[in-house]
């Protein structure tokens, strides 16, 4: 049998992968070299580790536990805005986090709408602070992504399948057990492993919501031993605990996750024979309110007090606003000059286990890069200087996994239809790209850059290690605003972080859709 004849070289994604491995592993090496023999633990260490587990599982059970009901009520109504309710449930993924959090605090502050409400009963108040605040802003971000991942699953039920058990007369709890729990069982593991390892490396909710000691996360240990400490070997052998956590972990998300992270939803219900009581009619609308509730009214409460704020913020919000952009306009160009060689090497690689290279950023999680690299630019130069660009770095790196799941698929039907096409027409190499595969990869490449914008512009991590208090992007300017109790200029700014995020998400999947060829 002749070899398949390809028209673009897979060397240029071998070179991305090799730079990927080299840029981890290079980060890893210098954070071992400051490992010291003696060094160990402390009890404090311990319980963040503690923790960062717990809160991790019980932010996924949770996440996924509401997201299962709301899923299979979204897969069974058709209610008037529900292509725009599906849609909103994408936000987490262009969602500053900071932002969310503040919208979060907003509503269940110690100032918020909630405990307004309380206190008008005479009941008492509750606090945000502490595991359960961090839980529960874990569950604002993850609930809709579990949502997503499930109502994807749903929509791919053949709809003679409902039809059938309508014929047969079968009741409601018979069509789960028959229909729907299978989905269940192939959908929600990988769902509950996901979740499990984005809480892992969750940075920005423990640095706002954590409640002290009790409520640390690693990150977190690792941002006070290097930030307030300067204790490198110490901040050395917590990166290597979180690389230990959450790599293995990330292996048994890349193990059990569906075939997609991100995808638009298709939006095409099959009619509900079994669904057409009052009583979960009732149900139904029960679950998609909580769900809208839920992630709107921090929405909107971010916009009605940044709209009063948007006068009190200084001029440094406006040149952090100009430094977010620019960071996240290099974090973007980098992410597609790794993304696109490196998946167009995957569609050609007759193993799967590669695409594993896309998980290693996520995996040693950005604190312990920032860490590492840190590390290896002190001895030459300042790394203050630095601190920009290597944020869009880490920042690529961490978006790295969600572009190439978004552009492999299409990548390799292209390959299928068109590559001993263009290799027997003598396409090769760029004139391959550009004719035949920029120009069909353009919607899934739009919508990975979107992404990516918009996660490099909210991002509070990297740069919250590298920077002096003459540089700063956005979010962490915001974050300080927060610090130095100006409440009303850090509203401001989070509009403003909010609307520079859904404006360069907008921007580039604009672009990508604007020529759509099918």
């Amino acid at each position: 049998m002749a070899r398949r004849a390809h028209p673009i070289s897979k060397t240029p994604g071998i070179v991305a992968a090799v730079l990927i491995v080299a840029a981890v592993l290079a980060a890893f090496v210098a954070i071992g070299s400051r490992v010291e023999g003696t060094t160990g633990l402390r009890n404090a260490e311990w319980q963040a580790v503690r923790f960062t587990l717990v809160q991790a599982f019980f932010s996924a059970l949770l996440s996924v536990g509401l997201a299962v009901p709301v899923a299979r009520a979204l897969a069974r109504r058709r209610l008037p805005g529900h292509a725009l309710l599906v849609t909103l449930l994408g936000a987490p993924f262009i969602l500053p986090v900071i932002v969310a959090v503040l919208g979060l605090l907003a509503i269940f502050g110690r100032s918020g709408w909630l405990n307004i409400a309380l206190g008008a009963m005479g009941l008492p108040e509750v606090s945000i602070y502490g595991a359960h605040g961090v839980v529960l802003a874990h569950v604002f971000f993850n609930m809709p992504l579990a949502t997503r991942l499930i109502l994807q699953g749903w929509q791919a039920i053949p709809a003679e399948q409902f039809r059938m058990v309508a014929q047969l007369g079968l009741p409601p709890g018979v069509v789960f057990r028959v229909v729907e729990w299978p989905l269940l069982r192939q959908v929600v593991p990988g769902a509950l492993a996901l979740i499990f390892v984005i809480c892992l490396t969750s940075f920005a909710v423990a640095l706002t919501l954590g409640g002290g000691p009790r409520a640390t996360t690693i990150e977190l240990a690792i941002y006070q031993a290097f930030r307030f400490d300067f204790d490198l070997g110490r901040a050395a052998v917590l990166s290597l605990l979180q690389l230990a956590v959450a790599g293995g972990a990330a292996l048994i998300a890349l193990w059990f996750l569906p075939p997609m992270l991100v995808q638009r939803g298709q939006d095409r219900l099959p009619f509900r024979w079994d669904a057409r009581r009052m009583s979960t009619r009732m149900l139904d609308a029960v679950w998609i309110t909580f769900a809208a509730a839920f992630l709107l009214l921090p929405l909107a409460s971010v916009v009605i007090a940044g709209l009063g704020g948007l006068t009190e913020m200084p001029g440094l919000v406006w040149r952090s606003a100009w430094t977010s952009i620019w960071v996240a306009t290099l974090s973007t160009a980098l992410l597609v000059a790794l993304a696109l060689p490196l998946t167009a090497w995957l569609a050609q690689a007759r193993r799967g286990g590669f695409e594993g290279v896309t998980l290693l950023g996520l995996a040693a999680s950005p604190l312990m890069l920032g860490t590492g690299w840190f590390i290896l630019i002190y001895p030459y130069a300042n790394p203050a200087s630095l601190a920009l660009p290597v944020t869009a770095s880490v920042n690529a790196l961490m978006a790295l996994p969600f572009a190439v799941r978004i552009l492999l698929p299409p990548m390799r039907q292209v390959l299928t239809d068109y590559g001993r096409l263009g290799a027997g027409l003598g396409l090769r190499g760029w004139p391959f790209w550009r004719i035949v595969l920029l120009p069909r990869l353009r919607p899934a490449l739009g919508f990975a850059a979107g992404l990516a914008a918009a996660l490099s512009v909210g991002d509070l991590g990297v740069v919250a290690l590298f920077a002096d208090p003459d540089v700063a992007t956005l979010p962490l300017q915001m974050y300080r605003l927060l610090g130095s109790y100006r409440t009303d200029a850090a509203a401001g700014a989070a509009l403003l972080l909010l609307t520079l995020a859904l404006a360069m998400f907008w921007i580039c999947d604009a672009w990508g859709r604007r020529r759509d060829i099918g």
